[in-house]
C-alpha cells in the first residue's frame, strides 16, 4: 500500500514538474524575445527597481531580480529540499541499493564537469571561478523532455532521472553554500544556527504544525541573506527538519510539498527563467562560445555529464554495487546522461552567483543556452530512436 502511494506521488510530481518543463520553455523564448525588443531596456529597468523596506532593526529593501534570485528560489529549494527527504525516508533512495546508482552517477556527472571546465578555465583566474556553473542538472528541464517520449522510455528510466537530479541538486546546493557565498557574518550565522536548532527540537517534539517551520524558516532565511551564505540553502534546511513517515498517513512534509509543487512549477521557475534569460544578442556573443569560458560550459554539459553518468553507472553494475533500473539499457543510460546535460536554471544561477562582470555572466548564460539546447535535442533524439530497435543488454556488462 505504502509503494503505492509512494508511486502515485512520484507520478504526480514528475506530470507537474514535466508540465512546468514544458512551461520553462516557452518563458525562455519569451524573455529571449523582450529581450531582444524594443522594451528590453525598460523590462532591465523593471527588474532593478527596488522594493521592500529598511528600519533600524530590519533590511529588506532589494532589487526585484535579487528577491526572485533569492526569495523565490529559496522557495524552490525548499521544495527540492522536500524532495530530497523524502525519497531518503521512502522513496527511491531510502536503500542503499536504490540509493547506490542515482548517487553515484551524479557524482560522475558533478565531477567530470567540472575537471573539463577546469582543464580550459584554471590558467585564466577571470573565469576560473565558474566551475560550478556545468555541474547541475535541470530537474524541471530534463523530466519536461523525457515526458515527452510518454511510454516509449522505461518508468524506471523515469524514475532514475529524478532521483539522480535530486542528488544532483543537493551537490549543487551544497556547492553553493560552500564555494559560492561572500564573506561569512558569523554573527548572523550564529542566529541562524539558533532557528536550525529550534526547528530541529519541534521535529524531536513531534510538533506537525506546518507553520511551525515555515516561519521559523523565512527568520532563518533572513540571517542567512545577511551572513554571506547563499539564502537558498535555507529553504533545504527548512526542508529537512520537517516530519515525515514511511507510512500511508499524509506527513506535514508531504502536504507542504504537494501545497508547493505547482506554485513553484507553474509560477516560480517561469518568473526565474524570464528574469534570468534575458538574453540580449549583441555582436561577438557568438565569438564568446569559442573562449575558455564557452568551451568550458559547453562541452562540461553537453559531453561531461553522459560521459560522468555513464561511466560511473557502467562501473556501478560492473562491479556489482548497484544495479540499472527494470527494462532499462545502456543506450537508455546514455540518453539520460544527456538529458543530464540540460543545466539551465540550475546552471544560469550559479553563473549569477560566480561572476560580477556582466558580460561574463551574459557569455556564461548564452553557452548555457547552447549547451542545454544541444544536450535535450540529442538527449529526446537518442532516446526516441532507441525506443524503435532493440539495443544491447545489460546482462552483457
Amino acid at each position: 500500500m505504502t509503494k503505492l502511494i509512494n508511486l502515485t506521488v512520484f507520478k504526480q510530481f514528475f506530470r507537474s514538474s514535466s508540465a512546468g518543463g514544458i512551461l520553462l520553455i516557452f518563458c525562455v523564448i519569451f524573455s529571449l524575445i523582450i529581450a531582444n525588443s524594443a522594451i528590453a531596456e525598460s523590462f532591465a529597468n523593471f527588474l532593478n527597481r527596488e522594493l521592500g523596506f529598511n528600519t533600524a532593526y530590519l533590511h529588506l529593501r532589494y532589487p526585484l531580480i535579487l528577491w526572485i534570485n533569492d526569495g523565490l528560489m529559496a522557495v524552490f529549494f525548499l521544495l527540492v529540499g522536500l524532495e530530497i527527504k523524502r525519497e531518503i525516508i521512502e522513496g527511491e533512495l531510502s536503500s542503499l541499493k536504490q540509493a547506490s546508482l542515482p548517487v553515484l552517477a551524479a557524482f560522475g556527472g558533478v565531477a567530470v564537469p567540472a575537471l573539463i571546465y577546469a582543464l580550459f578555465n584554471s590558467s585564466h583566474p577571470e573565469t576560473a571561478h565558474g566551475w560550478g556553473i556545468p555541474m547541475a542538472t535541470d530537474i524541471a528541464f530534463a523530466l519536461g523532455i523525457l515526458s515527452l517520449l510518454g511510454s516509449r522510455v522505461p518508468t524506471g528510466l523515469k524514475i532514475f532521472l529524478a532521483a539522480l537530479a535530486i542528488v544532483d541538486d543537493l551537490i549543487a546546493i551544497l556547492v553553493i553554500a560552500i564555494f559560492y557565498s561572500g564573506d561569512l557574518q558569523f554573527q548572523y550565522l550564529g542566529y541562524a544556527a539558533a532557528i536550525l536548532a529550534l526547528l530541529i527540537v519541534f521535529n524531536r517534539l513531534g510538533f506537525t504544525k506546518i507553520w511551525m517551520y515555515v516561519l521559523p524558516g523565512i527568520a532563518m532565511w533572513y540571517f542567512i541573506h545577511h551572513s554571506g551564505v547563499h539564502a537558498t540553502i535555507a529553504g533545504v534546511l527548512t526542508a529537512l527538519t520537517l516530519p515525515t513517515t514511511p507510512g500511508s498517513d499524509e506527513s506535514a512534509l508531504e502536504k507542504l510539498e504537494h501545497m508547493l509543487t505547482r506554485p513553484v512549477n507553474f509560477i516560480i521557475m517561469p518568473i526565474f527563467a524570464i528574469a534570468n534569460t534575458n538574453i540580449t544578442f549583441e555582436s561577438g556573443m557568438v565569438e564568446g562560445l569559442v573562449s575558455n569560458l564557452g568551451f568550458g560550459i559547453i562541452f562540461g554539459l553537453f559531453l561531461g555529464k553522459p560521459i560522468g553518468i555513464f561511466l560511473m553507472s557502467y562501473l556501478s553494475v560492473k562491479f556489482k554495487i548497484a544495479q540499472l533500473p527494470e527494462n532499462t539499457n545502456w543506450t537508455h543510460v546514455l540518453g539520460l546522461g544527456l538529458l543530464g546535460g540540460i543545466g539551465f536554471t540550475m546552471s544560469i544561477f550559479i553563473a549569477l552567483l560566480s561572476f560580477n562582470v556582466v558580460a561574463y555572466q551574459t557569455e556564461a548564460k548564452f553557452a548555457v543556452l547552447v549547451a542545454s539546447i544541444l544536450s535535450g535535442v540529442c538527449g529526446f533524439l537518442l532516446l526516441k530512436m532507441s525506443s524503435k530497435k532493440n539495443q544491447i543488454p545489460v546482462k552483457e556488462v
